[in-house]
């Protein structure tokens, strides 16, 4: 079915149109754009990590581990104190107590384990690594060898652990807990994930590594969650319901060290039955930067990292991985998105509102995902907007460089006919030059070549026309030079106009220049033709007639031909100026009207005159650039008097010519001044 003349065009002819333009670009142009979209479709997927490593991708990655960030803190849920969870720690006012610094005092640790182990825990896990000999360390084995409850005691190498462990360290490290074979005492792995100076992620499984503490515990408690055997996505950290509560309850080891045998029982309900992690709360020593470090500043220790994967595995907070091949797809997606909306070519204020939708989709989908427990660490957000903006942007170059081939042909074709600039207006707004007309103020310009028609039956027919397409190409070039536009040629006439489709405030000024440099072409013609053929007929002088007024602009025609042109009495007028040039023995003059809207002060007064088939008398400017500012004075005055006091008016015009002998316009200024009516008009014949 055709569709109706009056109906817009549907998308797919858009696209159509869209993917014609991009073809049209040509070779270099469609591969460029092509190897543009593969870096689109590259930075879509890989707005993180490069392929293969852990070299961030730049510019996007930051900004994608930001949004990560944001979203995780406030996708996190809110949750009361953790009651399965103890933390027993080292605190700065233990060590002050202890009036030992570092290593961590074992000699404590040992009384503390030794007071934990009747108390029913379920499991215990020590963050502290024995890497370095103390007097204390017979005494922790042996401690540590008699326990009955499950210890997981830190255990790290130098492969995975550079910045942390030298060899001598992770030496002793080792035969210390090889001291313990056979126990309940065993290592287990304190590695954490800080890819990008953050902990957001569980560290990777490495097969020479024992399990992470957190497994290890949960192992030894015999509530192994099998769905986290092999889980390396985000850590989904909590946060604490109530600001003065924390997530975690957290005792000072030196309290169970040494108790008080009275608070004894009570120090026991607070570990009966539960998780209890040993290791050190103190200021800038084994802290940890997280998710959400960068919202709210907070910097936890390490230990409170392990508390929150044992909470992740106990709640079965299993965070679903996205497969690579739904990354692929979503890249390809928003490519493929991008460069179909480059092809429609919307308009800016439809293509606004698509843009916030499309920026609202690729932020909400990942913290839609983050709310529903899906694992967004690695999903790009960031990446998929600057990868469609890629997209879009190298399709539509492709389109607006095939475009730009049409419209510079456009505007060259039109530009034979008016300025560039209007030309490229028009192109841009065809609505301009739509069929039917408007009145405008216009500034008119007829020219007319002396003579031409004379001598164009005394020459052979080919060079009449070289002659004429010559002298046409000249004028035609100073009217669009000066910003006309070019009505239409009569034979060696040519009529422009300024003023239409677009009018600017200096149409007037440019429209007087152009007639008077139309003139001066006309004359460079003469010269020109005399020199190149001495047997040619001489070429007479250009006559141009300039005048501002009312006219009917637009396009007339039917439905097989157009034109664009200007209708009206201000046409005619122009037209008969032009031709009065031969009686007043002159070459370019104006009316009143053109020259007082032209906003120049070169112009000359000559007269008044009643113009062949006009009722009305006009009042004649030439343009006289050198004239003297003193005679152009004495003339306005001259003409002014000519109605009251025509003696008065003759004697000054004759004064003025006088001074100029050789000005034959001013000589026919002062037969005219003795020949005219009693309203100061001289009637042309």
């Amino acid at each position: 079915m055709e569709q109706s003349p009056g109906r817009a065009p549907s998308s797919f002819g858009w696209l159509r149109r869209g993917w014609r333009n991009v073809r049209e670009a040509g070779g270099v142009q469609l591969a460029a754009t092509l190897i543009v979209l593969l870096l689109a479709l590259f930075i879509a997927r890989f707005s993180w990590v490069l392929p293969g490593g852990e070299e961030p991708t730049p510019l996007t990655s930051e900004a994608e581990r930001a949004l990560y960030d944001l979203r995780a803190y406030y996708a996190a849920d809110l949750v009361e104190q953790d009651e399965r969870i103890v933390l027993l720690v080292y605190t700065d006012q233990t060590l002050i107590n202890a009036r030992k610094r570092s290593p961590l005092d074992r000699g404590m640790l040992a009384r503390a384990l030794a007071n934990l182990d009747g108390m029913g825990a379920k499991a215990i896990g020590i963050d502290i690594l024995f890497d370095q000999p103390q007097d204390e360390d017979d005494a922790l084995i042996e401690t540590l060898r008699a326990m009955q409850t499950p210890v997981a005691i830190a255990y790290a190498n130098q492969e995975t652990n550079k910045d942390d462990i030298v060899y001598e360290q992770q030496e002793y490290l080792e035969e210390f807990q090889a001291r313990l074979e056979g126990t309940s005492a065993h290592p287990a792995s304190i590695r954490l994930d800080n890819t990008f100076g953050a902990t957001r992620i569980w560290p990777s499984i490495v097969a020479q590594l024992p399990p992470l503490l957190g497994r290890a515990m949960l192992e030894d408690a015999g509530e192994a969650s099998p769905a986290f055997a092999g889980y390396e996505g985000a850590i989904d950290y909590r946060r604490p319901k109530f600001i003065d509560a924390p997530l975690f309850a957290a005792l000072q080891i030196d309290l169970l060290a040494d108790p008080d045998p009275e608070v004894l029982p009570f120090l026991a309900d607070q570990f009966a039955g539960k998780y209890v992690l040993i290791g050190g709360d103190i200021v800038d020593y084994d802290r940890v930067e997280t998710s959400f470090t960068s919202i709210n500043g907070d910097v936890p220790a390490g230990i409170a990292v392990h508390a929150e994967i044992i909470a992740q595995m106990l709640d079965g907070r299993y965070l679903a991985p996205i497969p690579s091949w739904v990354l692929w797809a979503l890249a390809l997606l928003v490519v493929v998105t991008a460069a179909l909306t480059a092809l429609l070519e919307w308009p800016a204020r439809r293509l606004a509102p698509f843009l916030v939708v499309l920026f609202v989709t690729f932020i909400g989908i990942p913290v839609l995902l983050q709310v529903r427990n899906v694992d967004t660490y690695g999903l790009p957000a960031v990446g998929w907007l600057v990868g469609w903006i890629i997209a879009f942007t190298a399709v539509t170059a492709a389109a607006r460089a095939s475009g730009a081939v049409q419209r510079n042909f456009a505007t060259s074709a039109l530009g034979k006919y008016i300025p560039r600039d209007i030309a490229q207006a028009i192109i841009d707004k065809p609505e301009l030059l739509s069929l039917g007309g408007e009145k405008r103020e216009i500034f008119v310009l007829f020219s007319d070549l002396e003579g031409f028609t004379k001598m164009s039956h005394a020459i052979a027919p080919e060079m009449v026309a070289r002659l004429l397409n010559r002298y046409l190409d000249l004028l035609s070039q100073v009217v669009l030079d000066h910003g006309g536009v070019i009505d239409k040629f009569v034979g060696d006439a040519v009529v422009a106009f300024w003023g239409a489709p677009i009018s600017r405030p200096d149409d007037g000024t440019r429209a007087a220049k152009a007639g008077y440099a139309l003139w001066q072409a006309g004359e460079d013609f003469r010269r020109e033709v005399a020199a190149m053929d001495a047997s040619l007929p001489k070429i007479g002088k250009t006559r141009v007639g300039l005048h501002y007024g009312e006219a009917v602009i637009g396009n007339f025609g039917g439905a097989t031909r157009i034109q664009y042109t200007a209708l009206g009495d201000s046409m005619n007028t122009a037209a008969r100026l032009e031709a009065a040039n031969k009686a007043l023995e002159s070459s370019v003059m104006a009316s009143r009207e053109f020259a007082e809207a032209s906003g120049l002060a070169w112009w000359r007064q000559m007269g008044r005159v009643q113009l062949r088939g006009r009722a009305r008398a006009v009042d004649l400017f030439e343009p006289a650039p050198q004239f003297p500012d003193a005679d152009r004075t004495v003339l306005a005055e001259a003409c002014a008097l000519a109605a009251s006091d025509r003696a008065t008016a003759l004697r000054l015009a004759q004064q003025v010519a006088g001074r100029h002998p050789d000005d034959s316009a001013l000589r026919n200024l002062v037969e005219r001044m003795q020949e005219m009516d009693e309203g100061g008009t001289y009637v042309l014949g």
